[in-house]
C-alpha cells in the first residue's frame, strides 16, 4: 500500500520555524505532484502547498511567502519550510499525493504531524 509519513512537528513560538518532513513511497513519487494539507479541528483538510515531479511549486495565498515545499525524489522525501509562523498556523499537517485542482488522490490521511504556534 502507498503510505506518507509526516514528521517534524512541533511548539514553535510566533515568528519562529520549523521543517516538516513527509516520506513518501509508491512507485509513481518521481512524477507525481506531492501537497501539504493542514487540518484543525472540526473543519476539512486545507491545501498548504504543493510541487511536482519537476519542482515547481505552488501555495495557499494564505502561506505565501512564508512556506517553501521542496523535494527530493532520489530519497522519496518532501519538505515543508515554515518561516515567520503565526498562531493561525496551528493545526495537524498531512502530505498527499495530489490530484487536479489541489485535491488528495489517495483517499485515506496518515497521522499527520502537529503544528502549535504560540502567541
Amino acid at each position: 500500500q502507498v503510505q506518507l509519513t509526516e514528521s517534524g512537528g512541533g511548539l514553535a513560538q510566533s515568528g519562529g520555524s520549523l521543517r516538516l518532513s513527509c516520506a513518501a513511497s509508491g512507485i509513481i513519487f518521481n512524477i507525481s505532484p506531492i501537497a501539504w494539507y493542514r487540518q484543525i479541528p472540526g473543519k476539512q483538510h486545507e491545501f498548504v502547498a504543493t510541487i511536482t515531479g519537476d519542482g515547481v511549486a505552488d501555495y495557499a495565498d494564505s502561506v505565501k511567502g512564508r512556506f517553501t515545499i521542496s523535494r527530493d525524489n532520489a530519497n522519496a522525501m518532501v519538505y515543508l519550510q515554515m518561516e515567520t509562523l503565526k498562531p493561525e498556523d496551528t493545526a495537524v499537517y498531512f502530505c498527499n499525493y495530489q490530484d487536479r485542482d489541489h485535491t488528495p488522490i489517495l483517499g485515506y490521511w496518515g497521522q499527520g504531524t502537529r503544528v502549535t504556534v504560540r502567541r
